[in-house]
């Protein structure tokens, strides 16, 4: 088994999928993924756990094919956390400092940080994660690192993300129960954000846009801060729903028609085309028009992209995002997607995968949209590493500062006393 020092594992726990990447970074800073590890997701709707020990067996399996592949014994993950009680607030927090003489320090935000931890959210909810988006130091705006300035008043505006108490405690206990401990908790869009979005698109602004399984995540960067996320509660399930429904068919049947046939676009499929489907038992087969099958996803994801523009038109943020709209997960590759987007919205769209942080010689599979939150986890994991060793380092190098003052001081105090004395004995002599 390797050593995990360097080593970050992802655990993304999704509403059709469960999935354990394990990565380390090679010596350039890029990813490589060592192994990966999924499983169906049976104990999940909606990106939220309904049952507990579904999910930990889902979980235990996933483990162990990652485990398996990578050689690597995995304890301690990163997880994602979705779902439709996902909202987020914005929020100004200031704090008064003592003193010109000393500049701002990593201890300075920090403190604002864990003050927006203690606001008062509604009953049953907690704040999961609080995103400093721009300083404010005596007044002069727009800092986007206040370390080293001086200043008596800072100031700063925080984009604060909360969710249920409830389905934050049961993902932990899962986790828990499955013999893991939990290194972090990132809120899915901003780990897919992480694998799929270059720093050019975030300053430029765009919208990331992550269709699940149970989930569509919406993230909106502009000037290279996180400036809105929403969860919307529907994704490629519902979609997969409508078809059973509308050409009356099982669950099963219905996934591969949208997988292997499915359009987003239903002008662009032929009006003689048709597939037959195995009948139940020995009854007929049905023959199913791709034409009406496409018309049927058409539908709803036009109901999801209304829901996307919402959400885009609510951040205030729609006259800002040149960069346009970047589709990622499993939802993404339904064929003409970026059309159907681009056509509703009228903005520019790509299809995102998660290759702009990743090595090359990883597997083919590895840079699926639908592997994207995987991804974006370890590589926050990794984030969160370099951001204990630099506070580490702090710490250390204050500390020698310290002895180094208390030695001078030291050495100056018995020096004066010695040349006191010796100016005694002198004066006394004389």
């Amino acid at each position: 088994m390797e050593s995990s020092s360097d080593i970050v594992v992802g655990l993304d726990i999704g509403t059709t999928k469960i999935v354990v990447m394990v990565g380390r970074k090679n010596e350039v800073g890029k990813l490589e993924i060592l192994g990966m590890g999924r499983s169906e997701s049976l104990g999940v709707t909606r990106g939220v756990v309904a049952n507990i020990e579904k999910t930990v067996q889902s979980i235990r399996t996933a483990v162990s094919e990652a485990e398996n592949k990578s050689g690597v014994d995995v304890r301690v993950v990163n997880v994602g956390i979705a779902g439709q009680h996902i909202k987020s607030l914005q929020h100004r927090g200031i704090k008064m400092r003592n003193t010109l003489d000393d500049e701002i320090s990593q201890e300075d935000i920090d403190m604002l940080i864990n003050d927006m931890f203690k606001l008062v959210t509604l009953p049953g909810e907690e704040i999961i994660e609080v995103l400093p988006q721009e300083f404010i130091v005596d007044n002069e705006q727009g800092i986007k690192d206040p370390i080293g300035m001086s200043g008596i008043r800072l100031e700063a505006n925080f984009h604060i993300i909360t969710g249920q108490v409830a389905a934050a405690k049961n993902i932990h206990k899962c986790v828990h129960k499955a013999n893991l401990e939990i290194q972090d908790v990132v809120l899915e869009p901003i780990a897919s954000s992480a694998a799929v979005l270059s720093e050019e698109e975030k300053e430029a602004g765009v919208v990331l846009v992550d269709i699940g399984g149970g989930t569509t995540d919406v993230a909106i960067f502009q000037d290279g801060i996180i400036r809105h996320t929403a969860v919307i509660p529907f994704g490629g399930n519902i979609i997969t729903e409508d078809i059973k429904e509308g050409c009356s068919i099982i669950k099963n049947q219905a996934e591969l028609l949208k997988v292997k046939f499915g359009s987003a676009l239903a002008n662009e499929s032929q009006e003689n085309e048709i597939v037959s489907i195995p009948g139940l038992r020995g009854r007929e087969p049905k023959e199913i028009s791709i034409k009406n099958l496409s018309h049927i996803i058409q539908a709803r994801l036009e109901e999801i992209i209304e829901h996307i523009y919402y959400e885009i038109k609510n951040s205030g943020y729609e006259n800002k995002l040149i960069a346009g709209m970047v589709i990622t997960g499993g939802g993404s590759q339904m064929k003409h997607i970026g059309q159907l987007f681009e056509y509703v919205t009228g903005m520019d769209t790509r299809i995102g995968y998660p290759n702009e942080y990743l090595a090359n010689g990883n597997a083919d599979e590895i840079t699926s949209p639908m592997y994207a939150t995987g991804v974006g986890l370890i590589l926050k994991g990794f984030e969160k590493l370099e951001r204990q060793k630099g506070q580490k380092k702090n710490i250390d190098q204050e500390d020698s500062i310290k002895v180094r003052q208390g030695e001078k001081t030291k050495g100056g105090f018995l020096k004066s006393m010695l040349a006191k004395g010796k100016q005694f004995f002198e004066e006394d002599e004389n």
